[in-house]
């Protein structure tokens, strides 16, 4: 049985003022809020159960459990004042239930049956990336191991919000959370940290992606790019 942790507390800062009144996941691409083209995407795959961890205007997020029958809210109640180990740490005993997906809300996964493939293997899905970017990409070895997370890197697979871990690994990382939530220094700490933290006991690979399978918004601009591409209106 599989299941999904979506991340969607956060404040949108960066697309305000679009999500002054509306959480950044619920802005429309292609006339489709965007975390319903997440959900729409694991539900193609036949995941069990898929766990949303609200914060920011949560409330608006209650009529996805009557849409979708297998999602359930978390709430975060840590969302203003800590990163994004945050949503991991509230939903970790469902990451801990079996192999499960962490996605970011706010995507708009344009191919719907992209997560339909088999996974050997616990990793991050990733695009290829020309030249220089100072986003969040992997380090790999020669065997096409992860050896490194984190930002800055030259032609190699950049981070697209979307990661699979088998029941063992996402144990793992849910518990180097609470670990990590236990001590000090965690309130700006991305979950992705604590990841890359652990890479010696995990043996994670890119799962890669053709451009447009799932595009990441983080500005108005951005969104007003994607809706010209697919014809949509937000």
């Amino acid at each position: 049985m599989e299941f999904a942790v979506i991340m969607a507390s956060g404040l949108g800062t960066r697309m305000r003022p679009l999500t002054n009144d509306t959480p950044k996941p619920l802005l429309k691409v292609n006339g489709k809020p965007m975390a319903e083209t997440v959900i729409d995407a694991l539900e193609a795959r036949g995941v069990a159960e898929i766990a949303i961890v609200v914060g920011y205007l949560g409330e608006q997020f209650a009529y996805l459990t009557e849409k979708y029958p297998n999602v359930r809210l978390i709430i975060n109640r840590d969302y203003e004042t800590v990163n994004n180990i945050s949503s991991i740490y509230y939903a970790r005993e469902f990451m801990r239930a079996g192999d499960c997906f962490v996605c970011e809300a706010d995507l708009f996964i344009h191919n719907e049956k992209v997560l339909c493939r088999t996974y050997e293997k616990s990793g991050y899905f990733g695009k290829k990336v020309t030249g220089h970017t100072d986003d969040w990409v992997f380090d790999e070895d020669a065997n096409g191991r992860i050896t490194r997370v984190g930002k800055v890197g030259d032609d190699c697979h950049a981070m697209v919000g979307v990661s699979y871990f088998k029941q063992k690994d996402a144990v793992l990382i849910a518990d180097a959370v609470e670990e990590a939530y236990a001590g000090t220094g965690y309130e700006e700490l991305f979950w992705d940290e604590i990841v890359d933290r652990s890479l010696d006991r995990l043996d994670l690979c890119v799962h890669p992606l053709q451009a447009d399978d799932i595009i990441e918004i983080d500005t108005p601009a951005e969104l007003d790019e994607v809706n010209r591409k697919f014809g949509g209106k937000a």
